[in-house]
């Protein structure tokens, strides 16, 4: 081979390892442009996912608040609502118990209408009475006798039934100012203040005298 020929093969063989380098060099290049794009697009994604999670987080804390109001605002409604069912018992329990009292001074006044009717009525008709009974006193041996006794047994059934019973007292009791009035005092072979004889019957309802009986009492002087 001449030295000519030596120095082409020589330079061919230079310029296929400048181009070898070359390609090499552009082969890295580009593996590192590729590398640094991966890089880049990792780097976008995470942001990507990082701004996403962020935003959700955002949209939960929003929709956390939301349910945290709205608990807020039932527990207050339950509150108001349990005020409201306490003071609707309450009333409920003071109108009842009004009512009962109602009911109870109806009843009271109903008693006492009824009892008043049942006085005036007394004091209307025992002067009646003590009249049939001063009859029976005067005519002892009278025919009409019977009738009077008959119609006396019928005012004192009347008077029975509206629970009033004649003030009575026998010969010889005490004096009771509440239910006694004396007449007159006479001389007696009785005790002192005893009861010598009746005079007129009294008459009472339950515990309220309507009428005093009249009575003579003894001074305690007779022989």
């Amino acid at each position: 081979m001449s030295d000519d020929e030596a120095v082409d093969v020589e330079s061919a063989e230079d310029e296929a390892g400048d181009a070898a380098r070359t390609n090499g060099t552009a082969e890295a290049t580009a593996e590192e442009a590729a590398a640094e794009s991966a890089d880049g697009d990792a780097r976008h994604d995470e942001e990507a996912l990082a701004a996403a999670v962020a935003e959700h987080d955002e949209a939960l804390a929003r929709e956390v608040a939301a349910l945290e109001a709205d608990l807020a605002e039932t527990r207050e409604a339950l509150r108001e609502r349990d005020e409201e069912v306490d003071e609707l018992t309450s009333k409920l329990a003071r109108v009842k118990a009004d009512f009962s009292n109602y009911k109870e001074r109806a009843k009271r006044k109903q008693e006492e209408i009824r009892e008043r009717a049942s006085e005036a009525l007394v004091e209307r008709i025992a002067p009646v009475r003590n009249d049939l009974l001063r009859a029976l006193d005067q005519d002892e041996g009278s025919d009409l006798r019977p009738g009077v006794e008959s119609t006396l047994e019928k005012f004192d059934d009347v008077l029975a039934d509206e629970g009033v019973e004649p003030i009575e007292p026998a010969p010889g009791e005490e004096v009771d100012p509440a239910r006694h009035q004396v007449m007159l005092r006479v001389d007696s072979d009785r005790p002192e203040g005893a009861i010598h004889e009746v005079y007129e019957p009294g008459y009472e309802m339950g515990d309220r005298v309507l009428s005093e009986a009249k009575v003579t009492v003894s001074t305690g002087d007779g022989t």
